[in-house]
């Protein structure tokens, strides 16, 4: 792949994180940990991603990623996603100014290096989207080389990335598009899946 993305992963603090999954699994906050580590190891593995940096807000969160490759900034009183990710594309324009910045959602359990590459070749340097199952969310977004992220995350996020200007990504990347929020996306990344430390957390809920 030609050209090298950096991307931002951005963390809710564990205990506020993934409200809708909260019941699902005793251990919550340890499942929505499960979630965001099997996207980093799958974003890690993908060819031309180059850095992975995860912005927090949860002492936890850095040391559950200790050894996996990815940075991690545990950033206190960022008031939301996108500001988050503001914050990061910042600190990854430090060290390079004309490249390609990545925004990845921390809940793609299912996530494969295949199906992100695919989404990375197809946007080809021009800023792009990935929506999320059901059309409205969005899993992805790129920046141009050197361009602003301009991330645009909550209600209708993938109408508003594409009134924006952002290419839709049209691959069938399943796995991309698969975030968890409910029980019942947890079943569909299951189905198509999912990383190890989800599946073993759910296996343990099942006794399975």
């Amino acid at each position: 792949m030609d050209r090298v993305v950096d991307l931002i992963i951005p963390v809710k603090r564990l205990d506020r994180a993934k409200s809708r999954l909260r019941g699902v699994h005793e251990a919550h906050e340890e499942l929505v940990l499960a979630l965001l580590l099997d996207t980093v190891t799958a974003a890690v593995g993908t060819p031309g991603v180059r850095r992975v940096l995860v912005v927090c807000e949860d002492k936890r969160v850095p040391d559950a990623l200790r050894g996996t490759g990815v940075e991690c900034v545990d950033e206190r009183g960022l008031s939301g996603l996108n500001p988050a990710l503001a914050y990061g594309e910042g600190l990854l324009r430090q060290g390079d100014r004309h490249g390609v910045v990545g925004a990845l959602q921390a809940d793609l359990p299912a996530l494969r290096p295949a199906d992100l590459a695919a989404a990375l070749r197809e946007a080809g340097g021009r800023r792009a989207f990935c929506a999320d199952r059901a059309g409205t969310g969005t899993t992805l977004l790129l920046s141009a080389p050197g361009g602003p992220l301009d991330p645009r995350f909550g209600p209708g996020s993938a109408a508003a990335h594409g009134s924006s200007g952002a290419m839709p990504i049209a691959a069938a990347v399943p796995a991309l598009r698969c975030d968890v929020d409910t029980e019942e996306d947890l079943s569909v990344a299951l189905s198509l899946g999912s990383g190890p430390r989800t599946s073993t957390m759910v296996s343990g809920m099942t006794g399975g």
